[in-house]
């Protein structure tokens, strides 16, 4: 963080300093519900609505105490903690956050999408580091109260910033990016998720759509050009500029040629008259629209495009993501726990077929959360898909998976279905039917950790 004075904050928030030290300078900046993480020296937002406790805050002073609460509670505070009462917590928050943004006028990068964010936005960090300094959100912790934390992480050495956007509401991203303010934001792609929260299809798009208005004057949209629900949200008071990157039709940024190569995918880079031969690591066409995210937005950002496609031939692929191993009876194991959603499990089961010829395919599917009301109807969706692939054996865990094996049989699914309320008893069943020529895909929701541990116990096994 850029040190600020307390002296500077006071005239800044304006307010009344109702005791403590004013002689030091704050280098960390949170709201009282990220308490886990304060260290000395912080700048905490406190809420009128919010309990304190004075005494876990007071092993952690010199600090400065910012909130509307009644001049007698504040009071309460211990002498070592300085407290700067303010007429309007709202106002004060949003005053030092667009006074901290000022302060830095670096590329700052903000990506959305249902698959593929936090790999492109891993993709991007990969490319930069070693030449730039990068604040980037950490894995895929980018809920929308993490982002005062991460934009006062920038600091004066810091040339670029790369922010994950969280959604699960309406009205997330738009907050998300006031805090950031991006000149460059990317939609890697817009699926089905989050319909609990955003009602229906069209209110989900609605809020991806909201990247769009919150990127600064005269910024840059990267738009994934193949993307039919991304193609939904109008441009038309978007004032900055757009680019596209695609695998199937003219765009900025255009893949041609795409096959797979070991341990990850090579592809032609189409860029004007210019051609260059490319490779990312990791399986899947959707790995492809991810190097394109991330070449198009460091291209924009003025980072030398034939080195950033050198530093992407040495991404290593996240964990989780599709990621290959040995396991169980000398199988492949495709672990693919890190989330579940139809978009994301269409990619899987695309990767499945082209690296499993030849082999027994085994599909371990576990429930779909944060569907809402369509929770069946996009679950049975998937069943159809399933029913049209080459699979030897089907199995699910759990009870709104079940929905997946029903509608596959129905479908006529060759492959032999099972399902599970739970793990239980999944392993006994592989045991029997697992070969080393077996080649098993399990997908599960980041929330199960029953799942994850299957998976990991899957990769284990090495008999």
């Amino acid at each position: 963080m850029i040190a600020l004075s307390v002296k500077d904050l006071q005239a800044l928030l304006g307010g009344q300093v109702l005791q403590g030290a004013t002689n030091f300078s704050v280098k960390q900046a949170l709201h009282y519900t990220q308490l886990d993480s304060v260290k000395r020296y912080a700048l905490i937002f406190l809420r009128k609505s919010e309990s304190v406790d004075w005494k876990r805050l007071e092993q952690h002073t010199p600090l400065l105490i910012v909130s509307d609460k009644a001049e007698e509670e504040l009071r309460k505070a211990p002498a070592s903690i300085t407290v700067l009462q303010v007429k309007n917590m709202h106002g004060a928050f949003w005053q030092f956050v667009d006074y901290y943004r000022t302060l830095f006028t670096i590329p700052v990068v903000a990506l959305t999408g249902t698959c593929g964010k936090t790999t492109t936005k891993e993709m991007l960090r990969h490319i930069l580091l070693g030449d730039w300094q990068v604040q980037a959100t950490v894995s895929s912790i980018n809920e929308p109260r993490q982002s005062l934390n991460y934009l006062t992480m920038v600091d004066k050495q810091t040339k670029a910033a790369i922010f994950e956007l969280g959604l699960g509401n309406l009205g997330n991203i738009k907050h998300q990016c006031l805090i950031y303010k991006p000149t460059i934001g990317i939609i890697t792609n817009i699926g089905v998720h989050h319909l609990d929260g955003c009602k229906s299809l069209e209110g989900y798009i609605q809020a991806k759509a909201e990247i769009v208005e919150g990127i600064a004057q005269n910024g840059t949209l990267i738009m994934n050009a193949d993307d039919a629900n991304s193609k939904k949200i109008s441009l038309a008071a978007f004032k900055g500029k757009v680019m596209t990157f695609s695998v199937k039709q003219n765009a900025d940024f255009k893949a041609s040629n795409v096959r797979y190569g070991e341990g990850g995918m090579r592809f032609t880079l189409n860029k004007g008259k210019e051609r260059y031969d490319c490779f990312v690591p990791g399986y899947g066409e959707h790995q492809v629209y991810n190097a394109l995210a991330a070449l198009a937005a460091t291209t924009e950002m003025g980072f030398p495009l034939r080195k950033a496609i050198a530093k992407l031939r040495t991404f290593k692929n996240m964990e989780r993501h599709l990621q290959f191993s040995k396991g169980l009876a000398g199988s492949t194991i495709i672990d693919d726990t890190w989330t579940n959603n139809p978009t994301s499990i269409e990619a899987a089961l695309k990767v499945l077929a082209a690296v499993g010829k030849d082999k027994k395919r085994i599909v371990i599917l576990g429930d779909i959360k944060r569907l809402g009301s369509y929770e069946r109807q996009y679950h049975r969706e998937i069943g159809s898909l399933l029913a049209k692939q080459p699979v030897d054996t089907l199995i699910t865990i759990g009870q709104r998976a079940k929905d997946i094996a029903l509608q596959a049989k129905a479908d006529g699914i060759t492959a032999d279905v099972h399902s599970f309320a739970d793990v239980k008893g999944v392993m006994a069943l592989l045991q029997k039917i697992v070969t080393k020529n077996s080649l098993i895909l399990i997908k599960g929701p980041m929330s199960s950790r029953s799942m994850i541990d299957f998976a990991n116990e899957l990769k284990g096994d090495l008999k």
